[in-house]
């Protein structure tokens, strides 16, 4: 796979652990109840993917983005993007850690590049559409955001190496001939 070799067995659990820091990545954006979205300072407005919060002086008034169609479609697709991701997770553990089955790494593949697909369009969704509704001062996407795309950018390498790995059959099961760089004359 690389020419600078790469230690095939060890794929078997890297990938599948790769996936599951994608899962805590994703669940912990999700989850967040800030961190999408603050004002400069993070002194008057906050906001997470369920809602936004407006204040000062420990008085916030938070209201619930779910009432926005668009707030609603980015919630669904964050969702719906951890769900295939769990999927694939769990048919990645049945596929390299409990036996090694090389046809199901190409189906994980397809399905990490559905939840790519999927996140980036909830995740690019999302900033435009709030700054339509927010039109003063500057906001940054904080962390609970920059974990969405964490996970989004793992399941784009996990997904490249699910659809890469199928051609290293030999080398992930062991049986592979040792190549030596020096041959003699």
């Amino acid at each position: 796979m690389f020419r600078c070799g790469i230690a095939y067995p060890r794929c078997r659990w890297i990938v599948p652990l790769l996936l599951l820091f994608a899962i805590i990545f994703d669940i912990i954006a999700i989850a967040a109840t800030s961190g999408w979205v603050e004002d400069k300072d993070a002194k008057s407005h906050y906001a997470s993917m369920w809602s936004q919060c407006r204040g000062r002086n420990d008085k916030w008034e938070c209201k619930s983005l779910m009432e926005f169609s668009w707030a609603q479609a980015v919630a669904a697709l964050m969702i719906i993007g951890l769900i295939i991701l769990i999927i694939a997770f769990i048919i990645s553990c049945i596929a390299l850690c409990c036996t090694l089955n090389i046809s199901l790494l190409p189906v994980i593949g397809v399905l990490l590049f559905i939840t790519v697909v999927i996140q980036f369009i909830a995740l690019i969704i999302y900033p435009v559409r709030f700054n339509d509704l927010i039109f003063e001062g500057r906001y940054d996407y904080t962390w609970a955001y920059g974990f969405g795309w964490g996970a989004t950018i793992l399941c784009i390498g996990c997904g490249i190496l699910f659809c890469c790995l199928p051609r290293y059959e030999d080398e992930l099961t062991g049986l592979a001939k040792t190549k030596y760089i020096y041959t003699s004359a």
